[in-house]
């Protein structure tokens, strides 16, 4: 799977069922392991605030569908 078809599912908490936002980038360490992604909420892409990233690490994610990406936030 590549990374821009991550990008195309939406992010949802399982928690309490809402919509986090879509995976924005990858965080890669410096000997190119991905540790986790770069969540943008929905209201960064209405608003244009600069302060509403999440970071989801790879123990977050608890399930990866074909329209959703579920995780433990």
């Amino acid at each position: 799977m590549n990374l821009s078809d991550l990008q195309r599912k939406d992010v949802v908490s399982l928690e309490d069922g809402r919509r986090l936002g879509r995976i924005f980038d990858a965080r890669v360490s410096e000997v190119g392991v991905i540790e986790g992604f770069t969540v943008m909420n929905y209201r960064f892409w209405k608003f244009w605030k600069t302060n509403n990233e999440i970071t989801i690490t790879f123990s977050q994610i608890k399930k990866i569908g074909s329209d959703v990406i579920l995780v433990d936030v």
